[in-house]
């Protein structure tokens, strides 16, 4: 068949599509969803750091991503584009210029220092972020606004309710009157949560003492300070430096009867006694979410708002309970009503 002989064809093929439609009633409009249909998007995933935390997340954000593809006919190619900085900021600068070199569709930081090294790596380019996990999206200088990010990024906050924690903290234990906070000066997320937890602490003439670490081996000198100083409960709050170093510390805790209260419930999975706040899992799929309406949808990053959580759940690692004295009967009557729903878990280093 010649070209001219194709041509006469197809439009009179499209003129018939035409008549039958209007034979038919009034055409709909065609969804962004289907122009879509077939398409593969390049999906860039940088966590920052391998712990049970940003794991649930990576993990919930690919099952999202991959049933959302099969939903609307399109593929997310994440798994040519998925990397892990290792906590080090140029092994971050190193993935997110490949990144770019490779030209994918979006990029999704998980944590803070991800989404900060993958703002600046992209700042000349057109590509989007839907960063996860970041606590605080505004003093990180990440978006403009919570409701308005006002750039090309915009994303999933697991802000952490501090007063909500150390409720649950003082409900186990009313008599208690010396609280360290453990958590490390490099983590961004953790400088809101702790001046929070300062002014709570202050508020309730309650003692407390910092006690910091920027390595795993900094974070378990630290604990072994807290329980030198003999304080009757430790908080946490949302910080991946002491999540990667759980499970080397959480028994020093346990062995010396102090309970240790923080800020999600993966790290009551890796043996603190109580997790609270953002279900990491459903936070995953949120932030998948968020990257396909702005990849197939249409969405502009700029007016797409942050999203936060407020789920209020207790993760509670009955071993440890065990470990403490506690009685999980007594410890859930204490805790009725402080939390929206209480989970339990027992130690181990993923969720399944």
């Amino acid at each position: 068949m010649n070209k001219t002989f194709q041509k006469i064809v197809g439009a009179g093929l499209a003129l018939t599509a035409v008549f039958s439609l209007a034979a038919c009633g009034k055409k709909s409009e065609p969804t962004a969803s289907d122009n879509a249909s077939g398409k593969v998007y390049k999906v860039g995933i940088v966590q920052f750091v391998d712990d049970a935390s940003l794991n649930q997340i990576e993990e919930n954000i690919e099952k999202e991503l991959d049933a959302k593809g099969a939903e609307l006919g399109v593929t997310f190619d994440y798994a040519d584009y998925t990397y892990n900085g290792q906590a080090d900021s140029t092994t971050l600068n190193q993935i997110g210029a490949e990144l770019v070199s490779k030209g994918v569709d979006i990029i999704i930081p998980i944590a803070t220092p991800a989404a900060q090294v993958m703002q600046a790596v992209t700042e000349d380019t057109d590509i989007p972020i839907v960063f996860s996990a970041v606590s605080d999206p505004v003093s990180a200088k990440l978006v403009d606004s919570m409701d308005a990010p006002g750039g090309k990024i915009t994303g999933t906050s697991d802000s952490l309710n501090t007063k909500a924690v150390l409720d649950l903290m003082l409900a186990a234990n009313p008599d208690t009157d010396y609280v360290g906070l453990l958590y490390s000066k490099s983590e961004d997320s953790s400088k809101q949560p702790i001046a929070d937890a300062i002014a709570y602490l202050e508020s309730k003439n309650i003692k407390y003492i910092e006690k910091t670490g920027t390595t795993t081996d900094e974070v378990s000198s630290a604990a072994d300070a807290l329980i030198a100083e003999g304080v009757d409960a430790v908080f946490t709050p949302t910080d991946n430096t002491v999540m990667k170093a759980q499970l080397a510390i959480y028994e020093k805790f346990l062995d010396a009867k102090i309970p240790q209260f923080c800020g999600a419930d993966s790290f009551a999975l890796n043996g603190a006694f109580v997790g609270y706040g953002v279900d990491y899992a459903n936070l995953g799929r949120a932030t998948a979410d968020m990257v396909v309406q702005i990849l197939v949808e249409g969405a502009d990053p700029a007016t797409t708002a942050v999203q936060t959580f407020d789920n209020g759940i207790a993760t509670i690692n009955t071993e440890s309970c065990t470990a403490l004295g506690y009685d999980l009967s007594a410890i859930k009557t204490a805790f009725d009503g402080l939390c929206t729903q209480i989970v339990e878990t027992v130690t181990a280093q993923e969720f399944e």
